[in-house]
């Protein structure tokens, strides 16, 4: 599949299985893709886009817990068709995405056949698991305001603003609304940022940068 660099080591009839197989599909920004509960049928390959994992608890509090970028596969989907599963989380496209989707039949039999395809699979597993255990570490250990300035810091923000709703930034974290509002009204206090209807001002990069024990960008 030339669309998709990381799969173009496949030998002849595993790229033809493949070619042959995925069916291309296109969907807009907001489509829930899956959600919890539900059995999984097909293999993802992100051609273009942006996938959002993100788990809903009881209390109805999300977390997001990682995404799926153009030229990567979702591990959730690949576990729950490896162990025939539903799946325990769900996924949102949080840009317009082109993907291609791998019937489970066709998945077994490129896993059975293909050592690259496997080294493929495995490999982006191995790499979300690492993402994942940091994301449990942060969420378990971290200081919610180092957490916070950094995320400040590594959402775009066009002339400074950086256009988020505190509820948004207390997913991203995996924490309640109310913390994430204390805490920025906190940096407001202290003159790091001003906060406005549905986004807030950054005023002193340096300052959160410090506190997030990251480098202010250029």
């Amino acid at each position: 599949m030339t669309e998709f660099p990381p799969l173009a080591g496949l030998d002849g009839e595993a790229a033809r299985m493949l070619s042959a197989g995925a069916r291309l599909v296109t969907m807009p920004a907001g489509t829930v893709l899956f959600r919890e509960g539900q059995l999984c049928d097909s293999f993802l390959l992100l051609l273009r886009g942006r996938v959002r994992i993100q788990k809903v608890g009881q209390n109805g509090r999300e977390i997001v817990l990682y995404r799926v970028m153009s030229g990567e596969s979702c591990i959730l989907t690949t576990s729950c068709l490896m162990a025939a599963e539903a799946y325990s989380a769900e996924g949102v496209a949080e840009a317009d995405i082109r993907a291609a989707m791998v019937p489970d039949a066709l998945f077994q039999a490129l896993l059975g056949r293909s050592m690259e395809f496997r080294r493929f699979v495995f490999g982006a597993c191995g790499r979300r698991l690492a993402d994942l255990l940091c994301l449990v570490q942060q969420v378990a250990f971290g200081r919610i305001d180092a957490r916070l300035a950094e995320l400040l810091l590594e959402r775009p923000a066009l002339h400074g603003v950086v256009t988020a709703t505190h509820q948004t930034l207390a997913v991203e974290l995996g924490t309640a609304r109310e913390v994430v509002s204390r805490q920025l009204k906190e940096f407001e206090r202290r003159g790091w940022v001003r906060l406005e209807r549905g986004s807030i001002v950054l005023l002193q990069v340096d300052a959160l940068a410090a506190v997030g024990g990251s480098v202010p960008p250029l």
